[in-house]
């Protein structure tokens, strides 16, 4: 689908992309939260689902396009990736900027709720494909916990942030224009995915690494732009909860939603064996701290604490993590199984 484009138009492609996906973005979801708030929907449900998975249309719209053009390494790596960084990098920033307190519920959700659904994505690509009803089933347990979620964190935090007015200027004029950030953002969303995409398989092509290695680390990093400013920015306010919920809702869509449209666009035939043996479980296990940083051990029902050293720890894991995934994909370092992967069918 992509034809071959010199290297440095590739490089001004990706840098061209990155920024009009972070510039879009926060349109987008900056329209979004106007108009949740302008229809009456409370403030967890903006901070958690319009604003989480706002934060990760990029995503959504990448890993579409990657599977729709025939590259599902760099679909998965742009989907995994991108709940590495948010984890790894984006809650280490966060807490490195100011210790991250930590509600039992929230941590108990993340640690505990995102490791299974690692678990659960690793059982249905078991098999070395994702196929259109493979993708249903992600879907369909998306739709099934995004509400279950919300209930529960409501029914732990009590009824304090219901029956919220609707915030002032929410009259025509400023619905419309919050309609119009929505259009104008999303368009600009997709027509930066397709740019980043194109850059960033020919990247891959000029320096002859595989589309998983630039998914999982340019474009990962990349689309998760929009969730490290709004960390960056909540962590200096104080809103530690949005910081929590952010990331949660973010990998949660991430796992489910976009995993499962673009494999539901373009069922995937075939992937890198890192996906199923490198980086989903590592998934796993950073979900889990999140469980174990935050925990308060000693009264486990109140509030914990992530601390600046549990975020140098979740940093240095991905410094590590950085440096053995450049090594597998490049051939440089090989497990004694990689022989007997399933090959991967790209164009």
């Amino acid at each position: 689908m992509y034809s071959d484009i010199p290297l440095w138009l590739s490089i001004a492609m990706i840098g061209g992309g990155l920024a009009a996906l972070a510039w879009s973005s926060g349109v987008f979801v900056d329209g979004a939260a106007h108009v949740a708030r302008a229809l009456g929907i409370s403030p967890f449900v903006v901070g958690m689902v319009v604003i989480g998975f706002g934060t990760s249309a990029p995503e959504l719209c990448v890993s579409a396009l990657s599977g729709l053009s025939g590259h599902a390494n760099l679909s998965l790596g742009n989907a995994y990736g991108s709940c590495i960084v948010n984890v790894a990098v984006i809650l280490g920033v966060a807490a490195l900027i100011c210790p991250l307190v930590a509600r039992p519920s929230a941590t108990l959700v993340a640690g505990i709720g995102l490791a299974l659904i690692s678990l659960f994505s690793m059982f249905i690509l078991r098999d070395g494909r994702c196929t259109r009803l493979d993708a249903l089933v992600l879907l369909a347990a998306f739709a099934v916990l995004l509400p279950l979620y919300c209930w529960y964190d409501q029914h732990t935090r009590g009824a304090a942030t219901d029956g919220d007015a609707p915030s002032p200027g929410a009259g025509g004029g400023g619905l419309a224009r919050a309609f119009a950030k929505v259009a104008v953002g999303l368009a600009v969303l997709v027509g930066s995915s397709h740019v980043l995409v194109w850059g960033s398989v020919d990247l891959a092509r000029a320096l002859g690494v595989s589309d998983l290695l630039i998914g999982l680390t340019i474009v990962a990093v990349g689309t998760s732009l929009p969730e490290l400013a709004s960390a960056i920015a909540s962590a200096r306010r104080g809103e530690h909860e949005f910081v929590l919920g952010n990331i949660i809702g973010s990998n949660l869509f991430n796992m489910l939603a976009v995993v499962g449209l673009a494999c539901a666009i373009s069922p995937v035939d075939g992937f890198s064996p890192y996906v199923l043996r490198r980086d989903l479980p590592l998934n796993a296990m950073l979900s889990l701290s999140i469980l174990v940083f935050g925990l308060n051990c000693r009264h486990p029902r109140q509030p914990g604490r992530i601390s600046r050293r549990e975020a140098a720890v979740w940093l240095l894991v991905f410094a590590v993590y950085t440096a053995v995934m450049f090594l597998q994909e490049t051939g440089r370092l090989q497990d004694s199984t990689t022989k007997h992967a399933i090959p991967c069918q790209e164009s």
